[in-house]
């Protein structure tokens, strides 16, 4: 780069993604080449010598994952502004595709929630992923508006023996239940968190000793029909 600075001639497409999946993914869906320049535009090769003296080896490649997992990336302000807005619209998908109105029932578009998420001046953060910022704006948006995660419908079969025992530990865990038939086993069909779910997994096959069972029914609690709302 210009400037004196010692830099590989990498894909700015692939950077971000090569970053936040590992950094010690396969370079070459990241590098143009593994030569490091001093100079990219003028295509000035940084010498033997200085690239000893600034990383303690002249191993190009290793120099490069050197660089790629411990220094910045310098991209101009108009392909930082392109990356924002795209990270800006991804979060709101994700958002859009997770909530709905918790009266209605009824997903928002992502146009929707872009507007609400300017309303509330959120900031995209480059260096989280945008799955952890979508968390982090349902939270924000709580605070302003109708809006929650959606509910994922089950159905728990329960052994009898261990089905009343469990069906309290259960009882926090669950945001409705919408049918329960205690005969020979206990059958109950009910509505979540999804962010519960791993814990009543876990906790139905430890209590039952592999012999409940859990079935998944949607995995979005929504009403029928194309209307979304604007």
């Amino acid at each position: 780069m210009a400037g004196g600075e010692l830099a590989p001639f990498w894909d700015y497409s692939e950077f971000s993604t090569f970053v936040s999946i590992s950094r010690e993914k396969d370079l070459d869906e990241v590098l143009q080449t593994h030569t490091v320049f001093v100079n990219v535009s003028k295509g000035q090769v940084a010498k033997k010598e200085d690239l000893v003296k600034a990383f303690g080896t002249d191993d190009q490649t290793e120099i490069c994952k050197m660089i790629l997992s411990k220094g910045e990336l310098q991209v101009s302000d108009k392909e930082r502004h392109t990356q924002l807005e795209q990270m800006f619209r991804d979060i709101a998908t994700i958002v859009a595709d997770k909530c709905v109105n918790p009266e209605t029932k009824r997903p928002y578009t992502v146009i929707l929630i872009e507007r609400a998420m300017k309303d509330i001046h959120y900031s995209v953060k480059p260096n989280k992923s945008t799955k952890q910022q979508a968390l982090e704006v349902i939270r924000q948006l709580k605070e302003t508006m109708q809006i929650e995660r959606a509910h994922m419908r089950l159905r728990f079969i329960l052994p009898a023996k261990e089905g009343k025992k469990l069906k309290e530990k259960l009882k926090p865990l669950i945001k409705v239940t919408e049918s329960e038939d205690f005969q020979e086993q206990l059958e109950m069909v009910c509505l979540i968190d999804p962010g519960c779910f791993r814990e009543i997994d876990e906790l139905i096959r430890s209590e039952t000793k592999g012999k409940g069972s859990l079935e998944v029914l949607s995995l979005k609690d929504v009403e029928e029909g194309d209307e979304k709302l604007e």
